[in-house]
C-alpha cells in the first residue's frame, strides 16, 4: 500500500520524505564533484536498435512509424564511448536503465545508473576517483563518512581493500579455479550445491560461484579486481597477468554497487568477444551481448585508452538511509500500480 500510493505514504510518514531528501542530496553531490572536474553531463538514447553494454535481458517494443522492433536500454555505455572516440575527454549521464529480469529486495526491472568514461584513465585511477567520489557524497548525504546500515556500520572513508576474484573464490570456497576450464567449474558448482545450466559459459559459471558463496561476505567497500576475460566482453586485457582483464567490482554491504573497467579499445579484440558473446546466446543465454556493428566501427576510428564506470544510484541510495527494499528510496514502483 505504501508503494503503490506513495503520496498518503509521504503524508503521514516524514521519515520517508528525508530518505528522497537523501537521495537528491547524494545525486547533487556526485554532479558537483563530477562537474569539478571539468566532466560534462549528456543523454544518450533510451530506445536503441540493439540492446548493448551489459549482459542482461532486454525489454522489447515496437516502433510503429518505422515497423522495426527496439529495446529499452540495458546501459548507455556504447554510446558513452562513441562520445569519447568523438573527442570529448570525460562524460556522464545519470541513466534509468531496464533490464527484464526478476525483481527482488535489491533488484528492479527500471533503476537508475551513473555511468562517467574518461580518456587516457585506467581502472587503477578509476578506484582512486571512486573512493573520492564516495567518500564526498557519504558526508555531504549524512555529514559523516560512517553510516549505520542494518546491523553494520559501513565506513567510506579512503582507502578501499583490493581482492582479485580468483582469491576472493579461493577464501570462501577453498578452490583455486583459476586455472579450472568449463567442465572443472561445472563440477565445482555441483560440489558447493549451485544449480547451472548448459547455457553457461566459463565466465558465468565463476560468476555464479562469487555470486552464490563471496559477495555477501564483502561488508566494508572493496574492490574485487582482475576478472577473467570471459567475464567481461568489453574490457581490455590486462596488462601483465594473461587470461585476465583490469576490471573491478566495488562491493559494499555484500552487494555490488559500481562495476568498472580499462575499456577494450581493440576493434578487432572486441569483434571477437562480441563473436563469443553471439556463441553464448545461441546455446540459450538470453543475457548474451548482440554484436553492435556501429559501435565496432567507431572502435576502428579510433577511442583513446579509456576507463570507464557505472555505479547503482539506487543501491547507494539505500546504503545511504539505511533501507534494505530497492522499493523504499524509489518514489513510485515500475510496471504500474495495479491494486
Amino acid at each position: 500500500m505504501r508503494y503503490r500510493q506513495r503520496y498518503v505514504d509521504l503524508i503521514v510518514n516524514p521519515q520517508v520524505k528525508e530518505t528522497f531528501i537523501k537521495r537528491t542530496k547524494l545525486m547533487n553531490s556526485i554532479r558537483e564533484f563530477l562537474n569539478e572536474k571539468g566532466a560534462l553531463e549528456v543523454d544518450t538514447p533510451v530506445l536503441q536498435s540493439i540492446p548493448g553494454g551489459a549482459a542482461a535481458r532486454p525489454f522489447t517494443t515496437h516502433h510503429n512509424a518505422l515497423d522495426i522492433p527496439l529495446y529499452l536500454r540495458i546501459a548507455n555505455e556504447l554510446y558513452l564511448k562513441r562520445l569519447i572516440v568523438g573527442g570529448f575527454d570525460w562524460v556522464y549521464e545519470f541513466s534509468r536503465n531496464f533490464r527484464n529480469e526478476g525483481m527482488d529486495r535489491t533488484h528492479n526491472p527500471e533503476f537508475t545508473v551513473l555511468e562517467f568514461y574518461v580518456a587516457y584513465k585506467d581502472y587503477f585511477w578509476m578506484m582512486e576517483t571512486t573512493e573520492q567520489l564516495l567518500e564526498k557524497a557519504c558526508m555531504d548525504t549524512n555529514g559523516k563518512t560512517a553510516v549505520e546500515v542494518g546491523e553494520n556500520i559501513i565506513n567510506f572513508k579512503a582507502p578501499y581493500k583490493r581482492i582479485s576474484i580468483y582469491d576472493a573464490i579461493k577464501t570462501y570456497t577453498g578452490f583455486d579455479v583459476s586455472e579450472m576450464n568449463e567442465d572443472g567449474l561445472r563440477d565445482v558448482c555441483k560440489q558447493l550445491h549451485i544449480e547451472v545450466d548448459n547455457s553457461m559459459g566459463k565466465g558465468k559459471l565463476i560468476d555464479e560461484i562469487f555470486g552464490a558463496r563471496c559477495e555477501h561476505n564483502y561488508i566494508q567497500p572493496t574492490f574485487i579486481i582482475d576478472y577473467p576475460i570471459e567475464m567481461s566482453p568489453l574490457t581490455k586485457k590486462h596488462r601483465s597477468k594473461d587470461g585476465l582483464v583490469e576490471r573491478f567490482e566495488l562491493m559494499i554491504n555484500g552487494k555490488e554497487v559500481a562495476n568498472a573497467y580499462s575499456e577494450l579499445n581493440d576493434p578487432i579484440d572486441q569483434r571477437e568477444r562480441f563473436e563469443e558473446q553471439v556463441k553464448l546466446m545461441e546455446r540459450g543465454d538470453n543475457e548474451a551481448m548482440f554484436i553492435d556493428h556501429d559501435f565496432l566501427r567507431a572502435l576502428e576510428y579510433g577511442m583513446p585508452p579509456t576507463s570507464g564506470i557505472g555505479f547503482g544510484i539506487d543501491r547507494l541510495a539505500m546504503l545511504l538511509t539505511n533501507n534494505a527494499s530497492i522499493q523504499e528510496v524509489l518514489f513510485f514502483r515500475g510496471g504500474g500500480n495495479a491494486t
